[in-house]
């Protein structure tokens, strides 16, 4: 990863913030993006070694368009893509809303996809590239009180699998589907889906990174794959 420009989305915070950390400490030159969170992307990116910060809201494909015009401008080339920004709520399928679904989606599904669209363009310029889409143990099975977020992350693995096809052999698509991953005591539905896990345990955020960098090094051969790191979960 020595030298490589990697962005990451939400990477000012959790899940994010672990994988831009490793990705720092693999000598990759990172760029968080953020919408909200700047103190903390600010704090994230100083610990990063000086990594390159960037605000935009994803909701908007302007100013997606805009980030990575602006990230060639300031970074010269994009290697990699993390699309780690994402929403989650919990909400009876019965009392969703329009509001509620496009919420969800806007970011979960339809800016990953502008993201990779835009990354894959400049990805292009320099020959190709890495992309790995967060998607979720969600979009693999069926959560009752989550129908919008688990159609947005099932979105999300086939359009991993779509994009894999349509890029090759110069742009690898991959995605890692997290688990329970903690950062504060679970609450109840939490510690039943720990229990349920045949690792009898919750993941952590230096754990996803793993396997977004294992992604991020391989080979073209290795592309369109959904990799799940849930602790056997998935299994259930």
């Amino acid at each position: 990863m020595t030298g490589k420009v990697v962005l990451v989305t939400g990477g000012a915070r959790r899940i994010g913030r672990g994988i831009a950390l490793r990705l720092a400490a693999e000598g990759a030159r990172v760029a968080i993006h953020y919408r909200a969170s700047e103190a903390e992307a600010r704090r994230t990116a100083e610990e990063c070694g000086g990594a390159e910060i960037f605000r935009a809201n994803l909701e908007s494909v302007e100013e997606i368009a805009r980030m990575f015009g602006d990230l060639e401008a300031r970074m010269g080339r994009l290697d990699g893509l993390v699309n780690n920004a994402g929403r989650f709520t919990r909400i009876d399928p019965l009392e969703i809303t329009e509001r509620d679904w496009d919420f969800v989606h806007s970011v979960n599904l339809k800016a990953v996809f502008f993201c990779c669209q835009n990354a894959a363009r400049l990805m292009r310029k320099s020959g190709g590239g890495r992309i790995v889409n967060i998607s979720s143990l969600g979009g693999i099975r069926p959560w009752a009180e989550h129908a919008h977020y688990c159609a947005s992350k099932a979105g999300v693995i086939h359009l991993t699998r779509a994009l894999a096809k349509a890029w090759a052999p110069d742009i690898t698509v991959n995605s890692v589907a997290p688990g329970v991953i903690l950062f504060d005591d679970p609450d109840e539905r939490g510690r039943r889906m720990i229990d349920a896990t045949p690792a009898r345990r919750g993941g952590t955020p230096a754990e996803i990174a793993d396997a977004v960098v294992y992604f991020l090094r391989a080979t073209n051969f290795v592309t369109g794959q959904i990799l799940a790191v849930d602790g056997g979960l998935n299994l259930r």
